[in-house]
């Protein structure tokens, strides 16, 4: 397969796709290394291509579902999971992570978590990778973008952080 139509596959097999599709897939489904598949995605980005890299795989991005709105948080890493699942069982979607950083200013990871089984699922990542969550390079603060189905949905979301004493606020 020439590299314009690993490409064009790509692209395809990421349009059909309801959830993440990992470097690794791709690369089998082409067969060509990971590697390979990264450097393809990296030059369909410069191209234009809307892709996202999450902790589970690639996306298109599309536009949030419903209402889009940011909670400003802090916690421990050990609580990380706490938080996530606060925010999905009330209905939303965790879309990314942001953090100020002094050198490089603000600093997104994109996560896309929908779901107890995709927080469980990221945390699973963190410990295999032994890898540190952006909010520990600014004491556990850190913003979230919420897709939420509702005004109300976003409302509980607020409720269910700041009743676990995550959610910032002016005083802390």
């Amino acid at each position: 397969m020439r590299a314009e139509e690993r490409r064009a596959a790509i692209l395809e097999t990421l349009r059909r796709a309801n959830e993440p599709v990992s470097a690794g897939a791709l690369a089998a489904a082409c067969r060509v290394s990971r590697q390979i598949i990264v450097g393809d995605v990296a030059l369909l980005r410069a191209a234009g291509e809307d892709i996202a890299a999450t902790p589970r795989g690639y996306v298109m991005q599309t536009a949030p579902a419903g209402i889009v709105r940011r909670v400003a948080c802090r916690h421990t890493n050990a609580e990380m999971g706490d938080e996530l699942n606060a925010i999905v069982d009330q209905g939303c979607e965790v879309l990314d992570v942001v953090v100020e950083h002094p050198l490089y200013g603000q600093l997104t990871g994109a996560l896309r978590l929908k779901s107890r089984y995709d927080v469980g699922e990221f945390l699973r990542r963190c410990a295999r990778a032994e890898a540190k969550p952006l909010s520990e390079l600014t004491e556990g603060i850190h913003l979230h973008t919420l897709s939420c189905p509702s005004e109300a949905a976003f409302f509980r979301a607020r409720a269910a952080l700041e009743a676990l004493g995550f959610l910032l606020d002016e005083e802390n």
